[in-house]
């Protein structure tokens, strides 16, 4: 009965039709809101990702292949930043900071490279340190492979958890019956590692012929947002379905989330994926939109400064233009409002270290929520 639900709802998607499964398929508008905005940062194209430094300045990627240094209301391009490879969604993509970033410095970035044998490129993570605005002491401590000419699906976000181990984002790269539900292959997962590049032990499929062993999860379409839950440490991800499906999924070690065998969307021209929205050894999303929102930056509230708004989670819009908060009871989705509504393509978000939120919206650049006294 479920499946019929679904594949009827995803019948209506693919002909403009509205459809409402349940109530977490409707998304409100408030009357109000928490907060004002301010223009912090300007000038800014498609500003992937973006990380607070310990002094309060920020670092910015832009797709384009420019990391940026933001201090004291002024932009500094970052020199000796790796060489990207541009080309449809690929281009410099995430920025975190290790979490002891005060006494190591380690920065780390993932990236679209096109280093190998092949023509094209893949995903790559990069760790390097900060000095006078250059990057030195630069490191790949990932490279997926083979490379592809395709344009699609690079991922890709970095996250640290609270053991200190590193987790990154890497998309199926438009080969969706090849590699997400292949072990042996890079695309379609999420990764561990230690922050040195090295490959935990405890990784699912250590001693697993031929595998990946970086791997930690597959099955994934294309992560582009992931997030440390503030309480239980858990590693969250969202993720871009096809036409409907996009997801949020709580990241388990050696999980498979099931892409493209089992699915909530359908192609874009309208024709059915498969008839499977569950099977067994497959995760479920924690939540799933009909019709997809495109989800990128994805950010857990934590402060106090927005009314209601703590223990919600925010999550950006790429294809209706804005930022979406939805409201948690436990693992559970129970409402979804829209704010920020209509300010464009919204890539990144974070809840600074002053406890504000910062949103990156592209072709115009960093808001800063202030919220109402």
């Amino acid at each position: 009965m479920r499946n019929s639900i679904v594949y009827l709802c995803l019948i209506a998607v693919s002909l403009n039709l509205s459809c409402a499964q349940n109530t977490t398929n409707q998304v409100n508008t408030p009357k109000e809101t928490p907060f004002t905005t301010e223009l912090l940062v300007s000038g800014l194209q498609i500003p992937w990702g973006m990380s607070f430094l310990p002094d309060g300045s920020m670092l910015i990627t832009e797709k384009s292949g420019e990391l940026i240094h933001f201090k004291n209301g002024s932009k500094t391009e970052v020199s000796n930043v790796p060489e990207v490879y541009q080309r449809g969604q690929g281009g410099l993509l995430d920025v975190a900071l290790h979490p002891d970033y005060k006494n190591n410095g380690w920065l780390y970035l993932t990236y679209a490279s096109s280093d190998g044998e092949e023509k094209g490129g893949h995903t790559a993570l990069m760790r390097a340190k900060l000095q006078n605005n250059t990057l030195v002491e630069k490191e790949v401590l990932y490279k997926a492979s083979p490379n592809t000419t395709k344009g699609q699906h690079f991922g890709s976000r970095i996250e640290f958890d609270n053991e200190g181990y590193l987790y990154f984002s890497i998309g199926e790269r438009g080969a969706r019956d090849e590699n997400p539900q292949d072990i042996k292959r890079d695309g379609g997962k999420i990764y561990r590692l230690f922050d040195d590049g090295g490959v935990p032990e405890d990784n699912p499929f250590v001693g697993t012929n031929g595998a990946k062993t970086a791997i930690y999860s597959y099955g994934h379409r294309n992560p582009q947002g992931m997030a440390k839950h503030p309480e239980t440490g858990a590693i969250w991800d969202n993720e871009h379905g096809p036409q409907g499906g996009d997801e949020i999924n709580v990241i388990k070690k050696g999980a498979n989330y099931g892409w493209p065998v089992i699915t909530y969307g359908i192609n874009y021209s309208g024709t059915p994926i498969t008839d499977k929205t569950e099977m067994p050894g497959m995760e479920q999303p924690l939540h799933y939109w009909v019709p997809s929102i495109a989800p990128s930056g994805m950010a857990f509230v934590t402060t106090d400064n927005y009314g209601d708004w703590k223990g919600s989670i925010l999550v950006g819009s790429l294809k209706f233009q804005y930022l979406e908060r939805l409201v948690l009871e436990g693992n559970k989705v129970v409402s979804r409002e829209k704010v920020l509504a209509d300010e464009g393509r919204v890539r990144d978000v974070k809840e600074g270290p002053d406890g504000l939120i910062y949103v990156a919206v592209e072709g115009k650049g960093i808001f800063k929520l202030i919220p109402k006294s």
